[in-house]
Formats: C-alpha cells, structure tokens, sequence
C-alpha cells in the first residue's frame, strides 16, 4: 500500500469514527436537581461509595447503572409509564439493570429543598436533547412506606406539575413548577420525560425533605 492510498484509508477510518460516535454516545439524562438517586450515587464515585444504599445498589447490579446514570428508560413507553414499568420498579424504570434504584431503603441521599411561595425549579441535566412531549412530576402521598415497593398507587394521582416547552441552557432544563400545598417533612419526587420525536421515555426518583 502506498503512501497516499494509506492517508486515503486513514482519512476514511476517521470520517467512520467521527460519524458513529453519536450514536455509541447515545446517553440523555436524569433530575440534577433535587438531585436523583443514580445520579447521586454516581456522584459518590461509583468506585469509592460512602453511603449504604449506593453500595447496595452496586452490590444489586454491579457499577454499571451508575456509569449509565443518563440511561433509565423505556424504548417504547409511548406514554404508557404504567403498563411499561410495574409496580415496585419505578425508580429503575422497569430497566434490569436499575433494579438497585428500587430497593426498599430509608437512608437514600436526600436533598433539602425549600420551595418559595409554592414554587420550584427544578433542574434536569440533559446530556443528550431531545424533542420533548412533556415533562411530568409526581409526589408521594403522605401515606408512602419507604420499608415498601414504590407502587404507582403511592404517587398522588395526578402530576403537580407538567412541561411541555423546554429550553436547554448549558445542557440543562430549568423547570418552574408549582410546587404542591401542605407537603412538609420527607416524600420521593418522580420524574417522566417523554419524548416527542420517539416512544422513548425516561424516569427518575428523587428523595427529598421538604422544609
């Protein structure tokens, strides 16, 4: 092979390279803000975790989940979150290999928030965009059991929250939302984000006290 066939060749492997690259970095996104529970513990190191549930969780299913923390999804929700993750799978979006996220502990990472005047932002790392149908938030209801499965039963029946307009800013969504009344002490907020552009959705847990 002579020299200009082999830059030919070089010159080909590089334009390959570059032109799947988004596809193998086909990552998205999760709730920075109160920070999730996977993100969270990836957060820790996943090779040095301090807290007892994030080692849980590696103990469950290894570091892989932490490394994909952008990556809780259903690749054909379409919108049917019930039918797609049951009931004691939430937090790990019915994925295999969250099924850490879903362990029933008491002692998750947990963020202090303080929402003003019945409002809060919330703010979601989105590391790949996509076109959104909607952004759905839920809360627990008063009665929720952390010793129990999270059930679709244990979120207050309807979103407090829904966005369907998002613009990113340095590769985040910042979510203004009215916050619900009369909700004070600990609760897990769960995030829906359904894509427009594809049945894909993604979900994540969040543990929160409220002030």
């Amino acid at each position: 092979m002579n020299q200009f066939t082999q830059r030919v060749v070089f010159l080909r492997f590089v334009t390959f390279s570059f032109s799947i690259v988004p596809l193998l970095s086909f990552a998205h996104g999760t709730i920075e803000y109160p920070i999730s529970r996977v993100y969270s513990c990836y957060k820790e190191d996943p090779e040095d975790l301090k807290s007892a549930a994030c080692k849980a969780v590696v103990k469950e299913n290894g570091t892989n989940p932490l490394y994909n923390w952008n990556g809780i999804n259903q690749a054909n929700a379409n919108g049917k979150h019930k039918q797609v993750v049951p009931d004691g799978h939430l937090c790990g979006g019915g994925n295999k290999m969250f099924t850490g996220l879903d362990l029933n502990r008491s002692d998750w990472n947990t963020s202090f928030i303080k929402p003003v005047n019945d409002k809060f932002t919330f703010v979601y790392l989105a590391a790949a965009p996509h076109a959104t149908k909607y952004f759905k938030f839920y809360i627990t209801k008063d009665s929720y059991d952390y010793s129990q499965p999270l059930k679709w039963s244990d979120l207050e029946d309807e979103p407090f929250c829904t966005i369907n307009k998002v613009t990113l800013t340095n590769q985040r969504y910042y979510m203004n939302c009215d916050f619900p009344e009369n909700k004070k002490g600990k609760y897990l907020i769960y995030n829906i984000w359904q894509r427009s552009d594809s049945p894909e959705a993604f979900y994540s847990c969040s543990d929160v006290y409220i002030d």
